[in-house]
């Protein structure tokens, strides 16, 4: 069985993950998505909330599963029998940035390999940051995330 790890803050998920999810089910059998906890960071959702979102927008789906972890994703990815990490890229720099990762996940553990997965080209300008910067400035996120996401904020 092909497990592999796609590792993030999602904070929040976009479409643009969602297209990475899409493109990754064809080639592993069983994705575990990984929200990372970054006490160093200030989230948007908390990773409770995040959790909980992105369960439901998967809760069909059985080859999916959604936790949270805060170790190296190279020990993350050996507690749950994963040998690949998957990673979206939308442009050279996010390339670049990952390709260091990966190599230093590769140092870390020889028997993990990254994947590099370009997301379609209508999800090369979506990012959490941009989305976040809509949301708390009110402007129009809700063609950047995925309609559980849309309807979190629209109750709060």
């Amino acid at each position: 069985m092909k497990i592999a790890i796609y590792p993030g803050s999602f904070d929040p998920i976009t479409l643009g993950h969602l297209n990475i999810i899409q493109k990754s089910e064809k080639i592993f059998d069983k994705i575990i998505i990984g929200i990372g906890e970054n006490n160093k960071k200030t989230s948007f959702f908390s990773s409770e909330k995040k959790l909980q979102l992105i369960k439901k927008i998967f809760i069909k789906n059985k080859n999916i599963s959604v936790t949270r972890y805060n170790s190296l994703t190279t020990d993350f990815c050996k507690l749950n029998s994963a040998k690949f990490i998957i990673r979206g890229v939308r442009n050279t720099n996010d390339f670049e940035i990952e390709k260091q990762l990966a190599t230093m996940n590769e140092e870390l553990e020889k028997t993990i390999t990254t994947i590099f997965i370009p997301c379609s080209k209508n999800f090369n300008e979506i990012s959490s940051s941009l989305v976040k910067e809509l949301i708390i400035n009110n402007g129009p996120f809700e063609k950047f995330v995925p309609k559980e996401i849309i309807h979190e904020l629209k109750i709060k």
